[in-house]
């Protein structure tokens, strides 16, 4: 009897949770519709900017905006529905919303879905928003998509846009080197918490990390606490001219950085590849910012750890968006720069408004050593 009602009481317990767990979980249409319905800032006249749509100005002011947690959210969620739901995740592809299409492509490539391959073809010849053509093209590259390789070099060639040209030759080299999306980026968008998001603050103790680097080395950060400063500074990607001007700057400080006791690590939130391809470590693309190579500079000089944050799950927790989809129709728009004392306190952390707001590295090693933390980027946008 007294095992009849224990069994009562868990069945009881357990069955609602799982009831409630079920009721609350959204079907694809019901994320493509959210999203369509989320008021966005919108992008600017050539599709290669976030425009903040009350500044009319490039960027968003407001850091309580949303629109990154929106899609971040979303593109997990697809992601973690999985291949048995591509045929669903497919007809956003061709929906009304540039968010859907453009989400709905990312999705596609993090789970390597090879039967989006025709359909994500149709996005790179006919969608009229350069920024999901570029997602589309990255989607093929991830998937290794060798009939898709006429079609890419066709693109980079010929297509309007210099940010799909530039995501087609990434492509093309990731097809032909069987550098697709790995099986760890893909775990990492299915275990993102939305509950983590900008949770840290100034003044906590810094979440810990376990990320890998360019070469596959795990770094902790933990390994740091009671000997260094850790600054952590977050770059779009290698389609990114500022993010290659502090490269240089981190390049000629290495001495001073080294005296002042500070460990740096740069961080991108992207798969192996794509970070690799950023400290000079496969390609060299044909940059139209760039006047002389790099290449050979950064395998040589770089002399701190490029970090993989995949999904962005480390950087979020600080406010820095982990959504970037290609070259400068990114949505990020907080360009994020992190301090870490010896002790493991979270000294400053500056989530920007655009894409050039936040500390020189000059001006974050000045902080380090004076530990004077008040800086404010003179053009940083303000709402109004």
């Amino acid at each position: 009897m007294r095992r009849t009602a224990i069994l009562l009481l868990l069945i009881q317990f357990f069955i609602p949770v799982e009831s409630k767990a079920e009721e609350n979980k959204k079907n694809i249409a019901e994320i493509f519709n959210e999203l369509a319905a989320h008021p966005f800032h919108p992008l600017n006249d050539g599709n290669s900017m976030t425009v903040d749509k009350t500044l009319k100005k490039d960027g968003i002011a407001d850091l309580n905006n949303t629109d990154w947690e929106v899609r971040t959210v979303a593109v997990r969620d697809l992601v973690r529905e999985g291949k048995k739901q591509t045929a669903e995740i497919k007809k956003g592809l061709f929906h009304p919303s540039l968010y859907v299409r453009q989400v709905a492509a990312k999705a596609l490539g993090i789970l390597r879905a090879t039967d989006a391959i025709t359909e994500l073809e149709e996005v790179v010849k006919n969608d009229s928003i350069a920024v999901v053509r570029s997602q589309a093209v990255i989607a093929l590259g991830q998937m290794e998509s060798r009939q898709s390789l006429s079609l890419l070099k066709k693109s980079a060639k010929e297509d309007p846009s210099k940010d799909v040209r530039h995501q087609c030759e990434l492509a093309i080299y990731q097809i032909e080197n069987q550098m697709g999306v790995t099986q760890k980026n893909l775990k990492a968008w299915q275990a993102l918490d939305e509950s983590t998001f900008e949770t840290v603050k100034t003044g906590d103790v810094a979440p810990v990390f376990n990320l890998e680097d360019t070469d596959g080395k795990t770094w902790q950060l933990s390994s740091f606490n009671n000997k260094k400063w850790v600054a952590l500074i977050w770059v779009f990607a290698d389609w990114c001219p500022v993010c290659h001007g502090e490269f240089h700057d981190l390049i000629e400080m290495k001495e001073e950085f080294e005296n002042e006791g500070v460990q740096v690590f740069t961080l991108e939130m992207h798969d192996m590849y794509r970070g690799r391809v950023m400290v000079g470590k496969e390609l060299e693309p044909e940059y139209w910012f760039a006047e002389a190579s790099y290449k050979e500079a950064y395998t040589k000089k770089i002399w701190w750890p490029h970090l993989l944050d995949r999904a962005g799950a480390y950087g979020a927790q600080f406010g820095a968006d982990p959504m970037a989809f290609a070259v400068h129709a990114e949505y990020i728009n907080r360009p994020t720069t992190v301090i870490i004392d010896p002790e493991g306190i979270v000294r400053f952390v500056y989530p920007g408004t655009f894409w050039g707001d936040r500390p020189t590295i000059d001006e974050t090693l000045e902080m380090i050593k004076n530990e004077q933390f008040d800086f404010e980027h003179p053009k940083r946008l303000t709402k109004q």
